[in-house]
């Protein structure tokens, strides 16, 4: 429906669903390119476009035992084929080029002596059975599917006015408005302007109930999507994203179910931010019914968005169909958890189809929750991400949006110079070694050595004995030995005197 109204507005629409009446461009935007869906047919289309003779005698001889009768069986043609052969005989019969000599055909001749006779011509082409299969034109049978697809979209057009004559959009109007909802469509002040990007598949309108503005909501916007049954790991990663996407001004878009869906807009919720719900049902709707405060919270803070209109209910074509929009919403989709088959991969499929920004978030190899993600990162066709600022950086404007630099724990021993170091990997560990041993394993002369063996004792890291130079032994953090020196540790019954408890029980 929503290509139909692209191709010819939604008046010139509404007449053609009401008179079952397909508009002559529509169906020329509808059967341009169709292609033909048997692989065999389109093999067979495919040689019509050239000329017997310059097709590969192995192909020939394959199409020919696919196409031709077997002699020994009853032949029972093909529907498909009965009218694009009667069609083919009929032109070969009116054809003058191929009346004579196609097949063993008696030619008229005349001879030197004026006198007339007849000629048998042997055939010099495939048998007339196999061309009625083979030589046949390509636009044949592009007309069969062509036809098909008319006969599609007229039995669509019967289910349309069938709902069109049981919908009444001024009482949905004024249930939207008792219910606090609105109603945009294209041009309003509030329509997010990168939902045109979508083409035929736009919504003709879209219904909002909330208290923040989407347009304005969308132009900074991340969708977080996943898994329903996700795991406590996928749960705290979505929250933890929604919460730095929020802090750094970024609006999350989901679905609003549960798993993944939900914990991503509490997490916006949390940081005191606008979440954009994109359901499957009415506005006024709550499902899953769980989410019900959750719901409210959102009408609040931030708003929920539908094109179906108030009191619908969902269905599984519904949550298909309404992925798109939170694909087109956002300018960037994050798949936190997905298995194989799951609802986040079609959502991350219109982002790739919309040439939107596509991330992942890894997961452990035995979970099946991160199967989905993990096929799209080997597949490259999502960016791995393990934090809020890298999903920015990705999705943000290019360098005013970079992600800090990652980097290991930075030890004292970084700080020393090349030689000093090498200095303090010759010291042993147990026992001792003297100068000169310590500057021969370092490599470096023996003044050198001396002057780093003296550095290095000064910040601590070696100490020296009476067999020469070790290193120092840190203490574990684990177990730090107390300082023989310090006072002992009081406990409370040491501070208390005895007259101030309570008297025992066996005291007279």
């Amino acid at each position: 429906m929503g290509r139909l109204v692209a191709c010819c507005g939604a008046e010139a629409a509404i007449d053609a669903v009401r008179t079952e009446t397909l508009p002559p461009d529509f169906i020329t935007q509808e059967t341009q390119g169709h292609d033909i869906p048997d692989p065999s047919q389109r093999r067979l289309a495919d040689l019509n476009g050239q000329h017997i003779s310059d097709a590969p005698q192995h192909q020939l001889a394959d199409l020919t035992r696919q196409h031709m009768p077997d002699p020994t069986q009853p032949h029972i043609p093909d529907p498909m084929w009965q009218h694009v052969a009667a069609d083919l005989t009929q032109r070969q019969l009116n054809d003058p080029s191929r009346q004579h000599g196609d097949n063993p055909t008696q030619r008229q001749t005349t001879d030197s002596g004026g006198q007339s006779g007849t000629t048998t011509i042997p055939q010099q082409r495939i048998p007339n059975s196999t061309q009625q299969h083979i030589t046949g034109p390509a636009q044949q049978l592009g007309t069969a599917f062509t036809e098909r697809r008319i006969t599609e979209l007229t039995q669509r057009l019967r289910a349309w006015r069938a709902r069109l004559e049981s919908a009444d959009p001024a009482a949905d109007l004024a249930n939207g408005e008792r219910s606090g909802a609105r109603f945009i469509i294209p041009g309003s002040p509030e329509w997010p302007t990168q939902l045109d990007q979508l083409g035929p598949r736009r919504p003709l309108g879209l219904w909002l109930h909330g208290s923040a503005d989407l347009r304005f909501s969308c132009l900074r916007s991340i969708a977080v999507v996943g898994a329903r049954a996700a795991t406590a790991y996928g749960v705290h990663v979505a929250a933890q994203f929604a919460v730095g996407f929020s802090d750094s001004g970024w609006t999350v878009v989901s679905g609003g179910a549960f798993g993944i869906d939900g914990a991503a807009h509490r997490g916006s919720l949390a940081a005191d931010s606008p979440t954009v719900v994109v359901l499957a049902c009415g506005v006024d709707v709550s499902y899953p019914t769980g989410h019900h405060e959750l719901f409210a919270a959102v009408r609040d803070q931030g708003v929920v968005v539908s094109e179906c209109p108030p009191g619908v209910h969902p269905t599984r074509a519904r949550f298909l169909i309404r992925n798109r929009l939170i694909a087109a919403l956002s300018r960037g989709t994050v798949v936190v958890e997905a298995a194989l088959r799951s609802g986040a991969l079609n959502t991350a499929s219109h982002a790739l189809s919309l040439q939107r920004h596509l991330a992942a978030v890894p997961g452990p190899i035995t979970s099946t929750m991160s199967a989905g993600c993990h096929r799209l990162l080997r597949e490259r066709k999502a960016v791995c991400v393990t934090s809020p600022e890298e999903v920015i950086e990705l999705v943000g404007s290019i360098g005013d949006d970079l992600a800090p630099q990652t980097r290991g724990p930075v030890v004292p021993r970084d700080t020393l110079s090349e030689t000093t170091s090498r200095v303090l990997d010759a010291i042993p560990t147990r026992g001792a070694a003297g100068p000169a041993s310590i500057a021969v394993a370092a490599g470096v002369s023996l003044d050198t050595a001396l002057s780093a063996l003296g550095g290095l004792a000064a910040a601590g890291y070696i100490e020296r004995v009476a067999k020469g130079w070790r290193t120092r032994k840190t203490p574990s953090r684990a177990y730090v030995k107390a300082d023989e020196t310090a006072p002992p540790r009081q406990y409370p019954s040491d501070l208390t005197d005895d007259d101030d408890l309570p008297p025992s029980p066996d005291d007279p």
